[in-house]
């Protein structure tokens, strides 16, 4: 695969001839840039600097991944669990500081979540006002361990603040910023008396966003939530798709629905998610496997997705060594924080046809994208 030299002038360029031509393209222009939790690769996930600093680098549309609080607010975070603690009471994950603050020691708890228990601290159990004393920290210090320096510095942000920053940058930019929403865990939400849906329809409804032409992809690995959604509004809605397992609202309906994800993606499965869905967001090796270190020959799923009029978009791109196919990572191949061929990557992807792609760097995925629209 031809290896595309980035240099910070070329890539500036690139960014500003697109930026003067992003106004007159229907939205979203495709290829799609969608800011994987913000620039996550360069801020923690999940803040208002990381879906900043994503807008800046040239990304259509900004993910926030939606849990609740106990007072029903949606605010974004990876999951509901703000730290984790492993089996001997060391801090597994963490995308706050909780584990630091005593006032909240009695939070701590065990829950099962999607058929896994887990300790540690939970949105849930915390209103707005508490949780918005608590803050951001980097979720993967081992890999992007200069995004600790960002620790203690960002509160965690509501969907509210998310839209704000989304319509206020596309007010100063001229170019339409979307966001894409994931419901997370919306089962288990449900199971609690928190359901995300009504919650997310109202918030859309209030900013004038709750309509098929609004910037607005709302995304899930679930199903029936999807098709739940679709009853109550025209939004755009895409169907998730794990390399493996089954949708959890499938686990949790028992012998009544056995099927996997597998199943949605085969002709007939596309055909019923086409039913409710405007997309698909498969994991990125169902589109392109890894042959031999690198991204081989595509499988027909974009074909088969276009054929049910369903748009592609894949996850995840991270431009990180520890992330990528053996035959794109850059020496030395063992250190996981070097930064690889993302945008090999990024190009095999666009040569099969993809509408879009997930990226943690969008400043990266902006770059292949005028690159190779640049050789069509």
């Amino acid at each position: 695969m031809k290896r595309i030299a980035l240099r910070a002038v070329t890539a500036a360029a690139l960014l500003t001839t697109w930026a003067l031509g992003a106004v007159a393209q229907a939205w979203p222009p495709t290829p799609t840039v969608i800011a994987h939790r913000g620039a996550s690769a360069l801020r923690p996930e999940h803040t208002l600097a990381a879906y900043q600093k994503a807008i800046d680098d040239g990304a259509d549309i900004i993910e926030p991944d939606l849990v609740i609080t106990k007072d029903g607010v949606l605010v974004a975070r990876h999951e509901n669990a703000i730290a984790i603690l492993g089996a001997d009471g060391s801090v597994k994950e963490a995308t706050t500081d909780v584990v630091d603050r005593p006032e909240f020691a009695g939070r701590k708890t065990t829950k099962t979540i999607d058929g896994q228990a887990i300790t540690g601290w939970f949105t849930e159990d915390f209103t707005l006002a508490e949780l918005k004393t608590l803050r951001a920290r980097e979720r993967i210090p081992a890999q992007r361990p200069a995004n600790v320096a960002y620790n203690g510095q960002f509160e965690v942000p509501t969907l509210q603040e998310v839209i704000d920053l989304a319509k206020a940058a596309t007010a100063k930019t001229g170019r339409t910023i979307g966001i894409y929403p994931e419901t997370k865990h919306p089962t288990y939400f449900q199971s609690i008396g928190l359901p995300l849906e009504a919650p997310l329809l109202a918030v859309l409804e209030k900013n004038g966003w709750n309509h098929k032409d609004a910037p607005v992809f709302v995304q899930s690995f679930e199903v029936s939530n999807l098709q739940a959604i679709r009853k109550l509004s025209s939004v755009r809605l895409v169907q998730l798709v794990a390399p493996s397992g089954r949708p959890y609202d499938f686990v949790a309906q028992g012998a009544a629905n056995t099927r996997a994800y597998a199943d949605l993606i085969t002709p007939e499965g596309l055909k019923q998610v086409a039913i409710y869905a405007n997309a698909i967001g498969p994991f990125k090796t169902l589109v392109v496997p890894v042959k031999d270190g690198v991204p081989g020959e595509p499988t027909p799923l974009v074909a088969r997705a276009r054929a049910e009029g369903l748009a592609v978009h894949i996850w995840t791109l991270r431009p990180e060594n520890a992330f990528l196919p053996a035959g794109l990572k850059k020496a030395p191949a063992t250190d996981g924080t070097v930064r690889g061929d993302s945008v090999g990557e990024i190009t095999a992807y666009l040569r099969a046809g993809i509408d879009g792609f997930f990226t943690d760097d969008p400043a990266v995925g902006r770059a292949a994208v005028q690159a190779f629209t640049a050789t069509k």
